[in-house]
C-alpha cells in the first residue's frame, strides 16, 4: 500500500509542473493575441511547430531508452546515465551546429529572409533541451520528484517572466519614458523573437541546477552498451516522429500550402496566426487528457493482473467519454465569449468555428489512450508504432488536399481524421486481440451527439445577451439530461450499493 501511495503522491507532482507549464504557455496566448501582431503569432505557430519536430530528432528515443537500461537490463546505471548523457550530449553538438550553421538556408526556405538568427536561436535551445533530457529523467528514475517539479516550475516561471518583460514591460516603460529605445539592444519591431528569446534564456539558466540535482556526468562511451541502447531507441525516434506529425504538422504546414490571398486582407503568414492562435484553445481539452493520463496509465497497469480488468477498462473508458463530451460541448457553445476573452486583437474570431472540430480531435485522442492499452498489457507495443504511423499519413493526406482548398476547416480536419483512423484500427486489433467490453454504440452515440450540440450551441445566435447565454448553455443541460436517462439504470445500481 505505500508503494501505491507513493506513486499516487509522484504521479501528482510530475502532474502538476507538466500540466502547469502546459496551462500557463496556454495563459501567454492572451500576452501574444494583445501585444504582436498576427504576422508574429503566425511565425510563432510555424517556428514551434519546427521545434517540436526536430526535439524528437535531438532526442531520438533516448529518454524512455535510459529507463529501460538503467533498471531492467542488470547494467550499472551510473554507467548508463554517463553513457547517455555524453551521447546525447556529442549529438546535440552535432546536430545543433549543423542547423546553426544551415540557419541562413533554412530561412530562405521558410521564407525569413535576413532573419537567419531565430533558427540560430532554434538550434541553441534544441540543444539545451537535449542535454537536459536525461538529467530530467534520472531524478525520475531516482522519485526525485520535488528536485523534479521545482526545476520544470523555475524554467516555467523563468520563461512567463522573460516574455513579460520583453513583450510587455521594455515596450511600456519606453513608452511611459523610463527606459530610452535601444536599452540593451532593445527593438520594437522585435516579436516572435522575444518568444524565443525568452524560452532560450530560461532553459540555459536552469542547466546548472538540474545538472547538480541530477549529477554532474563523465565523458564515457561504452560501445557495449550503446549498441543495443541504439536498437533499442530507434523505433522510438520514428514513433516519435509519426506522433508529433498527427500534432504538429498542420501547423508547420498551413502557411506554405495555403494559396496567396485565400482570406483577403491576411497573408499566409497572419492566417497561420490566426489558425495557430485558434488551435490553442482546443488546448484546454487536451490538459484534461493530459491530466488524465497522469492518473490513469498506473492504474491501469496496477490492474491488468486483475481478472476482471477488461471490464473496468471499460467502464473508465465510459465515464471518460461522458465527461470529455460534456466538456465539448460546454466549451463550444461558449466559445462566443471564451475567443475574445483569450484572443485579444480583431479578426481571430473568423476561425472560431474549428475549435469544436479540433476539440473533437483531441476527445478522440483521449479515446485512442484509453482503447490502447491493449497493446501496453499484452507487449504488443510494435502495433503503437505502426497505428501512428497510418495517423501521420492520414493527416498529411489531408492536409496537401484540403488547406488549399478548405483553408482554416481543412487544416483542422486533418486532426480530426487523423485521430479517428488511429481510434479505428486500434479498436478493431484490440478487439481481436484483448476483448474489452466497451459499450461501443452508446459511446459513438454521446460522441456524435455532442459533436452536433457542440455545433447547435456554438452557431446560435439570439440578439439579448443574457437569453443569449441561457440559451447556449441550456445546451449542457440537454446533454446532461441525455446523459441521466441513458445512465439512469447503472447509477440506481450505483446508490443502492452506496446505501
Amino acid at each position: 500500500m505505500s508503494n501505491f501511495k507513493s506513486l499516487a503522491s509522484q504521479t501528482a507532482i510530475y502532474g502538476l509542473s507538466s500540466i502547469l507549464g502546459r496551462s500557463v504557455n496556454f495563459l501567454l496566448i492572451i500576452v501574444y493575441t494583445t501585444f504582436l501582431s498576427k504576422d508574429a503569432i503566425g511565425a510563432f505557430t510555424t517556428i514551434y511547430a519546427l521545434i517540436g519536430f526536430l526535439n524528437i530528432v535531438f532526442t531520438f528515443g533516448m529518454e524512455t531508452t535510459f529507463f529501460r537500461f538503467a533498471t531492467g537490463k542488470n547494467l550499472d546505471s551510473t554507467k548508463v546515465y554517463n553513457t547517455t548523457q555524453s551521447l546525447l550530449f556529442t549529438t546535440s553538438l552535432i546536430l545543433g551546429s549543423t542547423l546553426f550553421l544551415l540557419a541562413p538556408k533554412l530561412a530562405e526556405w521558410m521564407n525569413y529572409p535576413g532573419q537567419a538568427y531565430l533558427f540560430r536561436w532554434v538550434a541553441l535551445i534544441l540543444s539545451f533541451d537535449a542535454i537536459m533530457a536525461i538529467p530530467f529523467a534520472r531524478l525520475r528514475l531516482r522519485n526525485q520528484a520535488w528536485a523534479f517539479a521545482g526545476a520544470k516550475l523555475l524554467n516555467i516561471s523563468l520563461n512567463v517572466g522573460l516574455n513579460i518583460l520583453l513583450i510587455v514591460g521594455f515596450p511600456k516603460m519606453i513608452e511611459a519614458g523610463m527606459l530610452q529605445e535601444g536599452f540593451l539592444g532593445y527593438r520594437t519591431d522585435w516579436g516572435v523573437e522575444y518568444i524565443l528569446l525568452a524560452n532560450l534564456l530560461a532553459n540555459g539558466l536552469i542547466i546548472p541546477l538540474v545538472w547538480w540535482k541530477a549529477g554532474f556526468f563523465k565523458f564515457y562511451l561504452n560501445r557495449d552498451i550503446l549498441k543495443p541502447m541504439w536498437k533499442y531507441a530507434f523505433p522510438l525516434l520514428f514513433m516519435g516522429l509519426a506522433g508529433v506529425t498527427n500534432d504538429l504538422v498542420s501547423r508547420l504546414l498551413f502557411e506554405y500550402l495555403l494559396p496567396a490571398d485565400f482570406y483577403p486582407g491576411l497573408t499566409s503568414r497572419q492566417a497561420t496566426g490566426i489558425f495557430g492562435a485558434n488551435f490553442k484553445l482546443a488546448v484546454l481539452m487536451n490538459l484534461v487528457i493530459q491530466a488524465f493520463k497522469y492518473a490513469a496509465e498506473p492504474f491501469f497497469f496496477k490492474k491488468s493482473s486483475d481478472p476482471n480488468s477488461p471490464k473496468l477498462y471499460a467502464r473508465v473508458t465510459h465515464g471518460f467519454v461522458i465527461f470529455t463530451t460534456v466538456l465539448m460541448v460546454a466549451i463550444s457553445v461558449n466559445l462566443y465569449w471564451i475567443g475574445p476573452l483569450f484572443l485579444r486583437q480583431p479578426g481571430y474570431s473568423e476561425a472560431l468555428f474549428i475549435v469544436p472540430i479540433l476539440l473533437m480531435g483531441y476527445l478522440l485522442l483521449g479515446v485512442y489512450f484509453n482503447i490502447s492499452i491493449w497493446f501496453k498489457v499484452t507487449d504488443r507495443t510494435s502495433y503503437s508504432l505502426w497505428i501512428t504511423l497510418a495517423g501521420a499519413a492520414m493527416s498529411i493526406l489531408v492536409i496537401f488536399i484540403l488547406v488549399p482548398k478548405l483553408g482554416y476547416l481543412g487544416a483542422s480536419l486533418s486532426t480530426l481524421s487523423s485521430y479517428f483512423l488511429m481510434v479505428v484500427i486500434c479498436y478493431f486489433f484490440g478487439q481481436k486481440f484483448y476483448p474489452i467490453p466497451y459499450p461501443t454504440l452508446k459511446l459513438i452515440v454521446y460522441m456524435l451527439l455532442g459533436f452536433t450540440f457542440s455545433y447547435a450551441g456554438f452557431y446560435l445566435d439570439i440578439d439579448n445577451d443574457l437569453i443569449n447565454f441561457l440559451a447556449k448553455n441550456s445546451i449542457i443541460l440537454l446533454i446532461l439530461i441525455w446523459v441521466y436517462f441513458s445512465e439512469r439504470n447503472d447509477l440506481l445500481l450505483f446508490l443502492k450499493k452506496k446505501n
